[in-house]
């Protein structure tokens, strides 16, 4: 029967697997991405000022961008009542937008 402990495949398979680790964790840190376990969860969660004010900004933006969708939604539904209107009808409202 085979050992599979003494076996230099096994071995040596399991050796490049842990170096394999190894190196991808080395690379996570050194670029700066955060270490996190088996499921998923923060090992060290750090909260820098930096991360705090990126996403005060992104908030801002983000109340922003929507207020300018919710104008040009309104925009987009005139439009579309105008293009779809018939002609005299809208020639009616106009000339009594004037007077």
């Amino acid at each position: 029967m085979l050992d599979l402990m003494t076996h230099p495949a096994f071995v040596v398979l399991g050796m490049a697997a842990i170096a394999g680790w190894v190196f991808t964790t080395w690379l996570r840190v050194k670029h700066g991405y955060p270490l996190e376990g088996s499921w998923g969860q923060a090992l060290k969660p750090v909260q820098n000022n930096e991360a705090l004010e990126r996403l005060k900004l992104v908030t801002s933006e983000n109340a922003q961008l929507q207020a300018e969708l919710g104008a040009l939604k309104d925009r987009v539904q005139v439009l579309e009542r105008i293009a779809t209107d018939d002609g005299r009808r809208l020639s009616r409202e106009i000339d009594n937008l004037r007077h």
